[in-house]
């Protein structure tokens, strides 16, 4: 009887969806319902699959330098199916608290569901606090790294300004995020953003199999496990980026049809990534050790410089990405987030952008970062935090009776999925946080001593005189 009476809300909920789904398409155009209203199972599947795979490609084959072709290969695999089954954790855990909710008639159409909502509602403040920190710090240094690829891209066409200075024009750039409400109006842009990444991906498998190897060429990683476990992270750092799932989720039509889509996303993240990071360390080796952007190996034509202008537009929207969630936050804690204006939300939203440029400025470090915050952030975030909560939220018999999603047959049930979870949660905290968090500081502390803070030009080549 409970499950009936569980399943009937959830049915419920959603056919209101479809409804409000339909009333959109009478009222609005052809043209803003085509580009700005996405709600469908594809509209998430861009979203994922455009988020995941963004300046991280560029750094890729610096990874591979650090750890060896065949360490490199296997860790994508891993870790882009450990990413795949957090995401359908987080996707249940968030059916099951709107389902709960809804059942108490609480209304989510003004009101976005984030992450540290979905974990107040099920386990309590305590853990709504764990997660509202690790998320929130997770998305403000995801939002730094954008800014800081950007300037790390531009400077490969432009080098008259420095990286510093292009980091405070690229800044207020990436300001103009405010004026998009949601994942919602996000179509056009994962849509594009896959498209720029599937073309730069390519073009560094192609143009590093024409280039051919350096002369000379070295592979000599794995040689220092500092730099093994830094680069391990960066990969974990790869396949972390279901930090926004709730925020995608919730912008759906029929949120619960989201679970195979992160890992169909990845699997096709995969075809981009391991061709790509393979080809340039095959061309060049330990190159890659001191030049952890790709882009600065290949030489300059018109296609390096198409690709490093589409990475640049796609920075922008990943930099949207990554910073809604906190844009949502803030309205949440000022009280202005169910206001129908949409221009007084983007203003009370630009003090979010003023530490992300600040902190893009101090560490500049494109690479090193990645594996920092990969470690001692995207470990908890979106690896440990959500299989704890799920086994803890469905950790009673009468939770696991009522469960809305069930665990899939083909993992072995609710002791399958047990298993997984605590394969999960040790792994990513002795390797991913432990090994990891120690080799990535430093690594990221050697850059401080080497370029020190506020550097203008991070891993520039000298100007000739």
């Amino acid at each position: 009887m409970a499950s009936e009476k569980v399943e009937t809300v959830v049915a419920g909920n959603y056919v209101e969806m479809e409804r409000e789904e339909a009333d959109s398409k009478s009222t609005n155009n052809k043209l803003s319902k085509m580009f700005w209203h996405g709600g469908s199972v594809y509209d998430a599947w861009f979203s994922c699959a455009s988020n995941q795979v963004a300046q991280v490609l560029l750094t890729l084959p610096y990874s591979f330098s650090q750890l060896g072709m065949l360490s490199g290969i296997l860790f994508q695999l891993f870790y882009g199916l450990m990413g795949s089954w957090t995401a359908y954790l987080i996707s249940v855990l968030y059916v099951e608290y709107r389902t709960r909710k809804e059942r108490e008639k609480v209304d989510f159409r003004n009101h976005v569901i984030q992450w540290f909502e979905v974990l107040d509602g099920l386990l309590g403040k305590h853990w709504r606090n764990i997660g509202l920190f690790f998320n929130c710090t997770f998305l403000l240094f995801g939002s730094v790294i954008q800014l800081i690829a950007c300037a790390s891209n531009i400077y490969y066409i432009n080098d008259n300004l420095d990286k510093r200075t292009w980091t405070y024009i690229f800044g207020a750039c990436c300001a103009t995020t405010v004026f998009i409400p949601s994942f919602h109006n996000y179509r056009i842009w994962s849509f594009l953003g896959l498209m720029m990444t599937t073309y730069t991906a390519w073009y560094l498998t192609i143009a590093s199999l024409l280039h051919g190897q350096v002369e000379g060429v070295k592979h000599s990683g794995p040689t220092k496990m500092v730099l093994y476990f830094t680069g391990a992270t960066n990969i974990l750092y790869t396949f972390g980026g279901h930090a926004v799932t709730v925020e995608i989720m919730h912008a759906m039509w029929k949120p619960q049809k989201f679970k195979m889509i992160y890992l169909i996303a990845t699997l096709y993240v995969l075809t981009l990534t391991l061709p790509s990071a393979s080809a340039v360390y095959w061309a060049f080796g330990d190159m890659l050790l001191t030049h952890s952007n790709a882009f600065a190996l290949l030489p300059r034509n018109g296609y390096r410089d198409t690709a490093v202008i589409l990475m640049l537009i796609h920075q922008f929207i990943t930099f949207g990405f990554a910073c809604t969630p906190l844009y949502f936050v803030w309205e949440k804690a000022i009280r202005v987030h169910e206001t129908p204006s949409l221009f007084k939300r983007a203003i009370a939203r630009l003090p979010v952008v003023i530490p992300i440029w600040f902190l893009a400025i101090v560490f500049p470090f494109f690479g090193p970062i990645n594996s920092t915050v990969g470690s001692l952030l995207v470990s908890f975030t979106v690896y440990i935090i959500p299989a704890l909560a799920h086994m803890i939220t469905f950790i009673s018999p009468a939770a696991r009776e009522n469960a809305v999603e069930r665990p899939p047959k083909v993992v072995g049930g609710w002791a399958g999925l047990y298993t997984m979870n605590i394969f999960v949660v040790v792994w990513v905290f002795v390797v991913g946080f432990g090994f990891g968090g120690w080799a990535s500081m430093v690594n990221f502390v050697r850059q401080i001593n080497t370029f020190g803070l506020f550097t203008k030009c991070y891993q520039c080549p000298p100007h000739k005189a």
